[in-house]
């Protein structure tokens, strides 16, 4: 009989272990839950017992489980089952002090099988609470970061994808426009969001993402990796361009070579991830008119004008090159701005030059119009003058007559 209940111990310790080792659990932290969950059972099914201050001891190595009363050291008692006198305890043991807590064994018969059955549900509980806390901060620390998932269905628009000991899901805003999800497909996803649920980690991944194209390019671009190379903007519409700007931190390299490789092998490989979107690698400046002319690559920019008003600028290209810098329904430019972070007015050779000439032909006639306004101005302040003078002479004259009336 003994050897078979040493042997059901063994067989606790070997089965906690493996627990331990299959859900990724510290073994300690699994001996505690037990023994917490055990100290709870205990109270439920020997309330009349007298003592409820306990605690229980599982051995490591052979399972064995022990419960012991706990009683604190005071001065004065109060409560007999859960307080002992000073003096009572330096009886049992010399070197106890107040506020010490005095053990006594009380393991009750076959308390171990009446445990194990109250201790069941708390003990899986605990278990999932634990998977769950190991997977969100498993999933918390690759928070922006990309991890591969595999497809396992499609619904309503959204895309469940396996991360192997979870799922997270692909909605429609997050996914590619036009690229399409198999079965069972493996598919590179960015994380967003980790947040932490009562059911485990809630994943918010994308594929739209402009931190998708970033982290592509620190995997690929081994400079980018080693900070050498640094990628200091990034706009992207995502299924259909990308622009982004790097800069070098060794004069040396050249940051644009850098990302696009040897026979463009590491920027192909990108396109590819990203079913051939494309991609417009240039150089950043701290410049900000050659920033923004780079941005608007491939266009050639004449000339970038800096307004005085907010973050805004005016671009002179060529007549033949607006459409180039404009780009198709505005995209182009639109990725420009977003990249500098600038307000960009595009203008051909031709209509800025029609500009500067109607400005120029509106201030002349604002000019003009002054002149007149002026000369106008000049001529009434004369008439007023004269007739002043006039009006002087006319009364002189009349007094005149009057008295020559007068005298006849």
């Amino acid at each position: 009989m003994a050897k078979a209940t040493e042997k059901k111990k063994d067989e606790v310790i070997l089965a906690l272990k493996a627990i331990a080792e299959e859900k990724g659990i510290s073994e300690e932290m699994l001996f505690e839950t037990l023994e917490d969950a055990m100290i709870a059972a205990y109270k439920k099914n020997y309330v009349n017992s007298g003592a409820q201050n306990v605690r229980v001891n599982i051995d490591r190595e052979t399972g064995e489980i022990k419960v012991y009363s706990l009683r604190q050291v005071v001065e004065e008692v109060m409560d007999p089952q859960d307080e002992i006198s000073l003096e009572e305890a330096k009886e049992i043991n010399p070197t106890y002090e107040l506020l010490d807590f005095v053990e006594n064994e009380v393991t009750p018969a076959n308390f171990a099988r009446v445990a194990a059955q109250s201790a069941k549900q708390i003990v899986t509980q605990r278990i999932k609470e634990a998977e769950r806390s190991i997977l969100y901060n498993q999933y918390h620390e690759k928070e922006f970061d990309v991890i591969t998932g595999t497809v396992q269905r499609k619904d309503k628009g959204n895309v469940y994808i396996s991360l192997g000991k979870t799922e997270t899901v692909l909605t429609p805003s997050e996914q590619i426009p036009g690229e399409r999800y198999e079965f069972n497909d493996k598919i590179l996803l960015y994380i967003v969001e980790v947040k932490q649920n009562p059911k485990g980690p809630m994943i918010s991944v994308s594929r739209t993402h402009p931190g998708l194209v970033k982290r592509l390019f620190e995997k690929e671009v081994p400079e980018i990796y080693e900070g050498i190379v640094e990628i200091k903007a990034i706009s992207r519409e995502a299924g259909s361009r990308t622009k982004i700007a790097v800069h070098s931190n060794d004069p040396e390299v050249e940051p644009m070579g850098a990302c696009v490789g040897p026979r463009g092998t590491r920027v192909q490989n990108i396109v590819n991830e990203l079913r051939n979107e494309k991609i417009d690698i240039i150089k950043w400046s701290k410049d900000p008119k050659e920033f923004i002319a780079n941005a608007l690559s491939p266009s050639k920019v004449l000339d970038v004008i800096i307004m005085e008003e907010g973050n805004s600028c005016k671009v002179i290209v060529d007549d033949n090159q607006l459409s180039l810098a404009i780009g198709k329904e505005g995209q182009n430019v639109r990725l420009a701005a977003k990249l500098t972070g600038w307000k960009i007015d595009i203008k051909s050779r031709k209509q800025y030059e029609a500009e500067l000439e109607a400005k120029k032909e509106a201030e002349e006639a604002m000019a003009l119009e002054e002149t007149e306004l002026t000369a106008d101005v000049e001529n009434d302040d004369a008439a007023i003058v004269d007739a002043d003078d006039v009006s002087m002479e006319e009364i002189q004259d009349e007094d005149a007559v009057e008295t020559d009336d007068a005298d006849l």
